[in-house]
């Protein structure tokens, strides 16, 4: 539990001092992510005359620029990247479709996924799924199967997040109002456009040997840190009763201390208990933020614990804790 302590009635007034955008930051960080994502694209179309293994090195380093584009459309959906809310929307929207992501859709479930973060009793929605052992062991033998093969790290990481990107996000939701599911549509519409566009400059086969790989690395590393944000040792889940937003944002969300170089691609991400207190505060303000108020500092997850986290699949209610397979006694 965090501490109640009287400097915890002031964190909303700290937290006001980093909640508006910097307009020159937010262009800068659009054109040092952007430009630098085209021209490695560019280059990759030079380097398949050259080696594909060039092609697939830069499409790792193209991956990263890609990811940090994708904060940008994350930070646009929560109004933070600029004042303007039409101009969020606009930028949202493009940067959006380089990740091959509808802004509207995706936004709509994440604003659900804020609100609900951590709350045993409203799962679902914008989450990776995760069932208590309870739940587990009172599935017929096929639906473990099937859960125990979405939980397998390899489908979770490698397979599961390019199906994602590519096929899930362009079906609409019953769930979902009607106007957004249309905006999915137009922002399949735009990528279809988009792709017709450079394949008839470069070919379509050419498009694909640059494009698919780097769908791949950036939306790999990005299912990854979405998972380790709410599921890592000592995390905090309640049922609706108990369920507190400012414990659930410092307990049931990470500090992952990633290497300066992934912070800068992950834009700051790993900050991720405060981007969960205050959605408003831009990512290039996060660290700043961490670094002058010691109320928000927290036990730092470490890049190796993120990939030892992988080995949780169940929520243990009874011990309060992420469990393994391995740790039930029902296979």
């Amino acid at each position: 539990m965090v501490a109640q302590t009287n400097e915890w009635s002031n964190w909303l007034k700290i937290i006001r001092n980093y909640n508006y955008p910097d307009s020159i930051k937010s262009w800068w960080q659009i054109i040092n992510s952007i430009v630098p994502y085209i021209a490695l694209w560019v280059a990759m179309i030079y380097s398949i005359q050259v080696s594909y293994w060039l092609t697939l090195a830069l499409s790792i380093l193209a991956a990263g620029f890609s990811a940090r584009i994708f904060i940008i459309f994350h930070d646009c959906g929560h109004g933070s990247f600029f004042k303007s809310k039409k101009l969020n929307n606009v930028i949202g929207i493009i940067t959006g479709a380089f990740s091959f992501t509808p802004y509207h859709k995706w936004h709509y479930q994440h604003k659900i996924h804020h609100q609900t973060v951590g709350n045993l009793d409203k799962r679902g929605v914008g989450d990776v799924m995760t069932l208590t052992v309870e739940e587990y062991k009172n599935l017929s033998p096929f639906s473990r199967f099937i859960y125990r093969l979405y939980r397998n790290p390899v489908v979770l990481f490698l397979i599961a997040p390019v199906f994602l990107f590519i096929v899930l996000n362009r079906l609409p939701k019953k769930n979902i109002p009607k106007k957004i599911n249309r905006y999915t549509h137009l922002t399949t519409l735009g990528i279809i456009v988009a792709i017709t566009l450079v394949s008839l400059l470069i070919g379509f086969k050419t498009f694909l040997l640059i494009q698919i790989p780097i769908i791949y690395f950036a939306s790999g590393f990005g299912v990854w840190l979405f998972y380790v944000q709410h599921q890592f040792d000592d995390v905090v889940w309640e049922r609706q009763q108990s369920w507190d937003y400012k414990e659930i944002a410092m307990e049931g969300s990470s500090y992952l201390k990633l290497p300066k170089i992934f912070q800068w691609f992950s834009g700051n991400i790993g900050f991720h208990h405060l981007h969960h207190l205050s959605p408003k505060i831009p990512n290039y303000k996060l660290e700043k933020c961490y670094n002058e108020n010691p109320i928000f500092h927290k036990k730092a997850m470490s890049f190796g614990a993120g990939i030892k986290s992988a080995r949780y699949h169940l929520w243990d209610e009874d011990n309060k804790k992420l469990v393994s397979f391995s740790d039930l006694k029902v296979k």
